[in-house]
């Protein structure tokens, strides 16, 4: 009948270990609020940058786009430049 009244000493410890491990969970939850708070507030930084992105993204398409009708041009005038100099260098063989 004691044994009932009072509680034995595994149900201390078993109490007693239920109450860190429920302590432990709110400690971890609250951790987690925390690094959610933090990502929403990644996210938000980030999408403020989306405009800014989105003109670099066009700058980039624009000077590519330039880039490549510049090497266009300077291989079409290289091929004429080529032919040119191909009909000089016949010219100078029948001189000689």
């Amino acid at each position: 009948m004691e044994q009932t009244a009072t509680k034995s000493d595994f149900e201390q410890q078993r109490e007693m270990l239920v109450n860190e491990i429920s302590a432990s969970f709110e400690q971890v939850l609250a951790n987690i609020n925390k690094l959610n708070r933090s990502l929403e507030s990644v996210i938000t930084v980030g999408n403020e940058f989306s405009s800014v992105e989105a003109l670099w993204s066009q700058f980039e398409g624009v000077m590519a786009k330039n880039e490549g009708e510049a090497k266009a041009g300077h291989q079409d005038q290289a091929e004429g430049a080529g032919e040119g100099e191909g009909e000089v260098q016949e010219r100078r063989e029948e001189n000689f």
